[in-house]
């Protein structure tokens, strides 16, 4: 595939991911849709497209994947939606973003990998910006809803670093997505309060399930065919930037310097990471 359809099919994921947040905030805030309903349908119609995609390509059923692995995709699923009640856009995104590369920083020193001094400098200055979000004169979210974004994103660390290990990747999320959609059901149950979802809040919930989550892992599976893992890491860097975008045309949301310089802390040591990791013999 040339390098610009790459690249192209690269950007259209990271707009996907970013706009799984965006979707979501606008049905918790702008429709009538409770945070479970809101994963059970994510979840369902992410399944139905994906099992579509597999069909269509010829590569029988959903069967692929593990339980351990769907329990992981309901976790991050279920815990991004609660915490979206009371998170603005971008912060939720951020706080996910951060979780999901701490997670899998972690697991690589934890299996051996070492930190020169330079990325050591970069995880503390991330590590400072992460503890400034969630104080005053910075964000301040309510720790609860903040705590229950980092543990959607430790999740979707978890889910990220089994899918490495799945084999064909587009065939495993079909199958956790659908095995998933189990968990995601008994929630709703559970949680039932007599509720029904407007319109809205079920086109929203639809649209990130088929478009942002479905098709979005569906892209962005086309795009690492073909990317450095470098790049692939370095990419996802610009989720919670389009997330504040969007937060900022869509839902009205200010981003103000503090949690600029804060966002800026925690991606630029990240980013130090990646790059010195690369670049080391």
């Amino acid at each position: 595939m040339p390098i610009k359809r790459v690249y192209f099919f690269a950007f259209l994921a990271m707009m996907a991911f970013a706009g799984n947040s965006l979707l979501c905030r606008l049905a918790l805030k702008h429709a009538v849709i409770d945070a479970a309903n809101f994963t059970t349908i994510r979840i369902m119609s992410g399944a139905l497209v994906l099992g579509l995609l597999v069909r269509l390509r010829g590569g029988g059923g959903g069967t692929a994947g593990s339980w351990w692995s769907a329990l992981a995709l309901f976790v991050y699923a279920a815990g991004f939606s609660f915490a979206y009640n009371h998170l603005p856009t971008a912060l939720g995104a951020l706080l996910l973003f951060g979780a999901v590369q701490a997670t899998m920083l972690g697991y690589g020193l934890w299996h051996g990998e070492r930190l020169s001094r330079k990325q050591t400098v970069a995880i503390i200055c991330s590590f400072a910006g992460f503890v400034a979000l969630l104080s005053p004169p910075f964000a301040a979210p309510p720790l609860p809803s903040a705590l229950l974004m980092t543990a959607a994103g430790v999740a979707w660390g978890v889910y990220s670093l089994r899918g490495k290990q799945a084999g064909d990747p587009l065939l495993a999320t079909a199958g956790n997505f659908l095995r998933a959609s189990a968990f995601a059901a008994a929630l709703s149950l559970v949680l039932w309060a007599g509720l029904l979802p407007d319109k809205m809040g079920v086109v929203y919930a639809i649209g990130s399930g088929v478009f942002a989550s479905g098709l979005g892992y569906a892209i962005w599976y086309k795009a690492l065919s073909g990317l450095p893992a470098t790049h692939a890491a370095t990419m996802q860097l610009s989720v919670p930037v389009f997330a504040a975008v969007g937060g900022v045309i869509f839902l009205g949301e200010a981003i103000t310097l503090p949690f600029f310089l804060a966002s800026t802390a925690i991606l630029g040591g990240i980013a130090v990471m990646i790059f010195d990791k690369v670049q080391a013999p």
